[in-house]
């Protein structure tokens, strides 16, 4: 069973269906879902005990919207703004904006000068900041003597550092709020912030464990702290601000990485080779983009078949009006569908679970063989265990279940706790194992805070 293509979702239909009928029986009735030839139908609720079929007279179909004069070039802008990642307004082209959504200041930190290509988070300060800020960290001016705050604030040996992530959705913090499925907790208010999570792809950056920066906004839908690598490297360092960049995609590293979306998952997986190729090629890009001096971690991809083992005799969102709706009937409906994120661990097949464990044990192989084989001139590398499967065992000694760090509505990817304690695990790490990567202390932090207050914000 499949879901039309848009233009025939907006079809009107002359149906009428008792209340009697599932939602599987209804989607079918209204014509919005339908078996292709030789495929199995797709039931995710219980299918029902008598057969019932369905007869739809269709009218006459709506027009494409994003055909309509006026909408198409909004859908153009917002296809660009989705396929290529970059923000909607960024008018001198350094791809950071003063926009917060639509790949804006959610993602990278916020630029103070949209006209110049030189001047934006993270940039090297133009003449010790007497004049103006170039970097972006609020600190700029100089005293009554003349001598400019950017050079006695920022501590000789501060060693400036900005928080950079390159990965999937589970990096970008996707998350779809369960009051949104949950049929006992859906209300107006739930759907209050739905444009501007839309606007930003139905990704939370800006509450990430890499590059969160804000304290949670929206407790009613997403529901736990902001903790984050960024937010701790400013704790380290006020000169650190807004430098931040979450470059992630969805369904991008993980999901082609060692996991598919295909029925022959074991096939379309990612060869060892070929991540060595693919992971190499962006090394080699790295070291001709990152300053000198910088720091990168190849982390290692995680056990997934954790997500089945809490997760398979648990009631989904969806089916939480009458129970009848568990992970174990969800991840097996996105299979048939093959719309599955994950068709390798989100399955109740076990062996297809253990074979893509094996694999993702293969490519991490290859990985920390880079880390030691490869040697780039502008930047240390480095190879670290996923840290979710430490934080899952850490949370779980503490007295809580795993289940409850993994996102209701999804089943796969971490929630907003599970965000925020696997920041805390790798900071953690990397004070015990790599101290010289977060740079030391800067003395002057309360200085800053005195003179700058809030540093222009976010």
């Amino acid at each position: 069973m499949k879901t039309k293509s848009s233009s025939a979702n907006l079809q009107k239909m002359d149906v009428k269906l008792p209340a009697k009928y599932n939602p599987d029986e209804a989607c079918q009735g209204l014509g919005f879902c339908f078996t292709d030839t030789g495929e199995e139908q797709c039931h995710l609720f219980p299918k029902p005990k008598v057969s019932r079929v369905f007869n739809a007279r269709r009218k006459r179909a709506a027009p494409n919207i994003c055909e309509l004069p006026g909408i198409k070039e909004i859908c153009k802008l917002i296809d660009k703004i989705f396929d290529g990642h970059m923000p909607a307004v960024d008018i001198d082209g350094d791809r950071f904006s003063v926009m917060k959504t639509f790949r804006g200041t959610s993602w990278r930190g916020k630029d103070c000068d949209d006209g110049s290509k030189d001047i934006h988070p993270g940039s090297r300060p133009h003449f010790s900041d007497v004049n103006k800020d170039t970097n972006c960290n609020g600190i700029y001016g100089s005293d009554s003597s003349g001598n400019a705050y950017e050079d006695q604030l920022i501590f000789l040996n501060s060693q400036q550092r900005g928080a950079v992530v390159l990965g999937d959705s589970i990096s970008a913090h996707f998350h779809l709020p369960r009051e949104w499925f949950n049929t006992t907790e859906m209300s107006v208010v739930m759907f209050e912030p739905l444009l501007n999570i839309l606007e930003n792809e139905l990704d939370w950056p800006e509450l990430s464990s890499t590059t969160g920066f804000i304290p949670n906004p929206y407790p009613l839908i997403n529901h736990g702290p902001t903790d984050s690598i960024y937010m701790r490297l400013k704790a380290r360092n006020r000169c650190n601000h807004r430098d931040y960049q979450n470059i992630a995609v969805n369904v991008y590293f993980v999901t082609q990485q060692q996991i598919t979306q295909h029925p022959d998952t074991i096939d379309h997986m990612t060869k060892p080779e070929q991540m060595k190729n693919n992971s190499l090629t962006t090394l080699k890009y790295l070291d001709q983009t990152l300053p000198k001096g910088s720091h990168v971690f190849l982390t290692a991809l995680a056990d997934g078949r954790v997500l089945y083992d809490s997760l398979h005799t648990r009631i989904h969102p969806i089916g939480s009006l009458r129970n009848d709706v568990t992970y174990a009937n969800f991840y097996d409906y996105f299979n048939c569908l093959q719309v599955s994120p994950c068709t390798g661990w989100m399955n109740s097949n076990e062996t297809m679970r253990n074979l893509t464990t094996d694999r993702a044990n293969e490519l991490n192989s290859i990985l920390q063989q880079l880390s030691t084989e490869y040697q780039p001139k502008n930047y240390k590398l480095y190879y670290i265990d996923n840290p979710i499967n430490q934080v899952l065992n850490e949370y779980e000694k503490n007295g809580g279940q795993k289940w409850e760090l993994l996102e209701p509505v999804d089943g796969f990817h971490s929630n907003q706790i599970g965000q925020a304690l696997t920041a805390k695990v790798v900071w953690e790490n990397l004070e015990t194992n790599y101290p010289d990567v977060l740079g030391p202390e800067n003395p002057n932090n309360s200085k800053i805070e005195q003179i700058f207050g809030s540093q222009g914000g976010y």
